[in-house]
């Protein structure tokens, strides 16, 4: 089963990141090593993304996240796992679970 683990960091964290990466490329290399990495990657700040919705057939584009919160995703990680709580374990050795919100969901299969 694939899961996403996402990572949810606050700006500073996020400007942070460069001084964690050795920490992340050891993770990547882990979840690699142990043949369950799918894909992932870090995304830029969320000061950087652009919402858009449709209302009544006409583009409503925002600049920034949809989300006004003190956290916004950060990355992600895919893995193919056997079941939830191996995705859970992995998720728990997330650089940023020690001291951000890692959420882990579970991908609609696209068949």
């Amino acid at each position: 089963m694939k899961y996403a683990i996402l990572v949810y960091e606050t700006e500073q964290d996020s400007a942070n990141r460069p001084m964690h990466m050795p920490a992340y490329n050891a993770y990547s290399q882990a979840l690699a090593d142990a043949g369950v990495i799918a894909g992932g990657a870090a995304l830029q700040p969320s000061h950087t993304s652009t919402t858009i919705r449709l209302q009544n057939g006409q583009r409503n584009v925002q600049d920034g996240p949809y989300a006004d919160t003190k956290e916004q995703l950060g990355g992600f990680f895919l893995i193919d796992v056997p079941d939830l709580d191996t995705a859970l374990d992995w998720a728990a050795r997330c650089p940023a679970a020690s001291n951000c919100a890692v959420e882990v969901r579970p991908l609609v299969p696209m068949n």
